[in-house]
């Protein structure tokens, strides 16, 4: 996108918008956005000097914009979409855009069903500790980063890459990372089958002089080697690392990070992957403390929302803590909860309370054939004490019940954490 001067973001809050606006200011273009509410990311976004309008309307697009970058979220009516279609402004997707920032460089694309934010930051941090200067673009705020992005001046770009609606294929990747493989995105992939179609394909896009770092050994990642092209790095034959986020899953987190890392920068060092990942501070909304109740109960936050990540951190939790566990979940998406519901209703077992937020409907239509009550009664049903309840009625029951020894945890990929930061606010 050489000779750009002007950009315009509408949907810039988002977290890989608002990391790809970053990317463009620091090649010293223009950037302006908008987005529907304020959050810390557009709070970030404005210390960093880009201009966020809060609220879209024709109005906040530039005349002179060369380029309007979108949220895939953000539909073809919207007010700023159409504006910019009568001033015959050109318009990218966020993900095209992402692609065409790809073609350039040599790519790291970190995909997979769970763990890709934790493994493409812990990347970043590793190959900026070996001096590599990597450009990374990263799903979450980055502790060790500040941000959500990481200024490089390499050609090395590392970048998490979504599955849903087949993204991950608008790059083009010398290092593909595929952590693990699971069905979700039940809304774009109908089955299991489906969603390891895409996988396959960006296998197989990567070129001969390529890597894929995975584990092979995965039942539903194995049968989709067969037709790459490049080599395979098997990243549990790492080592198990010291780090200072729990639970087995960031292990193999470790691990991946670590066998991508000597991929990209075959001179790193192993006492730079050691010291790097041993001090890597984690992400925002991945197993972060927040703080403790005004009655002294301890209150983590966290984005899981499939029922693997529920599990495997309450599990990570439950070796953690002694006291009770609280859980606060937001249901993200009608499909993904009715089409997951079984695995869901047996996720919980390490809680002591579930609350079930009222489900975060996102993009689709609630058609009546699952909801909160539902999945609640589901858990009960195997064991755990749950019921539905409300956003305000969760915050006042966890304001005043539990007590000093009791762990809560709000988990979802909805503003459920808007609840963990009023919890330790109202002291």
């Amino acid at each position: 996108m050489t000779g750009m001067k002007k950009a315009h973001f509408i949907g810039i809050g988002g977290i890989g918008m608002s990391a790809l606006a970053q990317y463009f200011h620091d090649q010293g273009v223009v950037i302006t956005g908008s987005d529907r509410s304020a959050s810390p990311v557009t709070e970030l976004l404005e210390q960093k000097g880009i201009a966020v309008s809060i609220g879209q309307k024709a109005e906040n697009v530039p005349t002179d914009a060369g380029m309007i970058v979108y949220s895939d979220a953000v539909p073809e009516d919207n007010p700023e979409r159409m504006r910019a279609k009568e001033l015959g402004i050109p318009e990218l997707s966020y993900f095209k855009m992402l692609g065409q920032v790809s073609l350039g460089k040599r790519t790291v694309a970190v995909a997979g069903t769970h763990g890709k934010t934790t493994v493409t930051a812990m990347l970043g941090k590793m190959l900026s500790d070996a001096g590599a200067s990597p450009i990374v673009v990263v799903g979450s705020l980055v502790k060790d980063f500040g941000s959500n992005y990481l200024h490089g001046d390499s050609d090395l770009f590392v970048v998490e890459a979504c599955e849903y609606r087949d993204h991950l294929l608008e790059l083009s990747p010398q290092i593909l990372v595929l952590t693990n493989v699971e069905w979700d995105h039940t809304d774009w992939f109908p089955s299991l089958q489906a969603l390891q179609a895409t996988f396959r394909r960006a296998i197989e896009h990567v070129p001969a002089d390529g890597a894929i770092v995975t584990d092979p050994s995965n039942p539903n990642i194995a049968p989709l080697l067969a037709g790459a092209k490049a080599r395979i790095v098997d990243y549990t034959k790492e080592p198990v690392y010291t780090i200072q986020l729990p639970g087995e899953f960031n292990q193999q987190n470790a691990r991946a990070a670590a066998a991508a890392a000597r991929v990209a920068f075959p001179q790193i060092e192993n006492t730079t992957i050691y010291g790097s990942v041993s001090n890597f501070q984690g992400t925002w909304r991945r197993f972060e403390y927040k703080g403790k109740t005004a009655n002294g109960a301890d209150v983590y936050d966290d984005y899981a929302h499939h029922p693997t990540a529920v599990r495997e951190t309450l599990k990570a939790l439950r070796a953690k803590v002694q006291g009770k566990i609280i859980v606060a979940f937001h249901p993200h998406l009608y499909s993904r909860t009715r089409d997951l519901l079984d695995e869901f209703s047996v996720a919980f077992a390490d809680a002591d309370q579930v609350f079930i937020a009222p489900i975060y409907a996102a993009r689709e239509i609630d058609d009546g054939s699952i909801s909160s009550e539902i999945l609640a009664e589901r858990i009960s049903q195997n064991g755990t004490s749950a019921r539905a309840a409300t956003f305000e009625e969760i915050k006042h029951t966890l304001l005043t019940e539990p007590k000093e020894g009791d762990t809560i945890m709000t988990m979802g990929a909805g503003d459920i954490y808007k609840v963990a930061d009023a919890l330790v606010s109202q002291k």
